[in-house]
């Protein structure tokens, strides 16, 4: 079993304490690597590291093109390794080979890829419109990095939201502090350790994994950090708005979802069924912007119910090294029992069980939970509210498209939705009423790196991803220069100069 170390200024390091602990494969309950435990005391290292890289301009000095040709480095270093990396990350997070293999790694390098090469197109010089009044000016916009960026990422997607925050802080020139989540941080270590083969200046990048209580707080309040990008629940966002809050942080904030899928009556039952299964149960509806409300026209609600049921069954649970299994366990026993409780939850307040609703029979060990529908199930219930971040559906019945616009958007959160329809100009006019982040049409889930991801009110702040993303790790600075080139004409200096 493999005891990983913390990474801080281009050093694999213990902890201070020298403390560590077991990380679990949540397929078998079994520990699967020894990893150290941070204390403040070593954040604080880090954030002193990325401060002295930073401040020192070797990385953002170097010209974007020789930074961009480092990155691209790691990018070809992590293709080499990138079924390793995906063995890695399904015992990890309890992702079935399958999706680690096909998705999450080779899409995580080419959005490491995609990020690079659209950071280096992002201009750094904007102009601005020419003006002659009180005198004629040239004044331009300059784009420069933001400084020490803190990323802090969860445990669904632990490679994929790494390559979201390492990509976009250091293409733009600024150092990192990355704090993965302390139940997936394995390909996260595995990341730094290929950066530092690629000759990747110390500090620039760090790795420090801890609690939040402790390192993540750390990361918020430090004044020598200038960022905090986060992916995480709503209160722990809030949390971290706070905490960011004494010294004026930039924040962007990646947060919890409660998305709608909206089947029209005249959808593709073969294509929208499918659809609404793919958004709420791929990795287990541990994602974010997972669509676990679904709403159904009355005129074809029986027979997307009879379709529903008969297609989850097609979905499978099991060995998640196994390439047939589709679907994995929750991540942890407190997650497994977090879930459980929600499903509860809708069968006290009403809800009808129509499938799942607890372990599989046949998986006596991992944290594995049934895919579980509901129907009968009010906009209003509890299962309907609140991010469970496991595999429930509630399917909610609806009058017409005006009374399913009006419940998809009755939510605090605002990040993810869907549309299907046949009729792609009417679809279009839907997901413009939905108030979220991202509204797919006849899909769900698929999010490219050139397109913003973020969320509406309770949802997130700030965008990640294309070039709205990258922007987010830039300062703005207006450069005026003034053309009134003879001391007369400055006629204003005499505002309060008397000659």
């Amino acid at each position: 079993m493999e005891t990983y170390k913390l990474y801080i200024d281009g050093k694999f390091v213990d902890a201070e304490t020298g403390e560590t602990r077991p990380t679990i494969n949540p397929a078998t309950e079994n520990p699967i690597a020894l990893v150290p435990v941070a204390t403040k005391g070593d954040a604080k290292r880090a954030i002193e590291a990325a401060r002295k890289a930073f401040d020192s301009g070797i990385w953002s000095g170097m010209n974007i093109k020789n930074r961009a040709k480092i990155l691209m480095q790691i990018v070809d270093k992590l293709r080499d390794r990138q079924d390793e990396l995906a063995q890695i990350e399904s015992a990890d997070a309890g992702a079935t080979i399958r999706k680690t293999s096909m998705m999450d790694i080779p899409i995580g390098i080419e959005h490491f890829k995609a990020l690079v090469e659209l950071g280096e197109r992002v201009p750094t010089y904007e102009p601005l419109p020419w003006i002659d009044m009180p005198a004629i000016s040239w004044n331009f916009v300059h784009r420069e990095p933001i400084g020490v960026c803190a990323g802090i990422i969860p445990w669904n997607f632990p490679f994929m939201m790494a390559v979201w925050k390492i990509a976009p802080a250091l293409i733009m020139g600024n150092c990192s502090v990355l704090k993965p989540a302390s139940d997936t941080p394995l390909t996260a270590l595995e990341m730094a350790k290929t950066a530092a083969e690629c000759g990747l200046p110390p500090g620039v990048l760090n790795v420090i994994i801890g609690s939040g209580a402790v390192v993540g707080e750390e990361l918020c309040t430090n004044p020598m950090v200038d960022k905090v990008a986060l992916t995480g629940s709503t209160e722990t966002g809030r949390h971290v708005m706070k905490l960011a809050a004494d010294t004026i942080k930039k924040v962007t904030l990646e947060l919890g979802g409660k998305s709608p899928t909206i089947i029209c009556d005249d959808a593709d039952l073969s294509i929208a069924v499918d659809g609404a299964l793919f958004g709420t149960f791929f990795h287990a509806g541990q994602v974010c912007e997972s669509g676990t409300r679904c709403f159904v026209p009355a005129s074809i609600y029986d027979t997307f119910m009879e379709r529903a049921l008969e297609r989850v069954n097609h979905i499978k649970i099991g060995d998640t090294s196994d390439w047939e299994t589709s679907m994995g366990p929750v991540v942890s026993q407190s997650q497994f029992k977090r879930v459980l409780g929600y499903i509860e939850t809708g069968k006290k307040e009403g809800a009808r069980l129509v499938c799942g609703g607890g372990r599989p029979d046949h998986m006596k060990k991992g944290w594995f939970v049934q895919p579980t529908i509901f129907d009968e199930v009010g906009n209003s219930a509890t299962i309907s509210r609140e991010e469970i971040f496991g595999p429930v559906l509630s399917v909610i019945k609806y009058k017409d498209l005006n009374d399913a616009i009006q419940m998809a958007n009755d939510s605090i959160y605002g990040l993810g939705g869907a549309v299907f329809s046949r009729d792609i100009p009417k679809a279009i006019e839907i997901a413009k009423k939905i108030r979220t982040g991202t509204v797919w049409i006849n899909d769900y889930h698929l999010l490219n790196a050139l397109a913003p991801f973020g969320g509406y009110k309770q949802s997130g702040v700030g965008r990640e991803l294309g070039p709205h993303g990258l922007l987010e790790y830039t300062q703005v600075k207006h450069i005026h220069v003034d053309l009134a080139l003879n001391r007369s004409k400055k006629f204003w200096y005499d505002y309060i100069l008397n000659d």
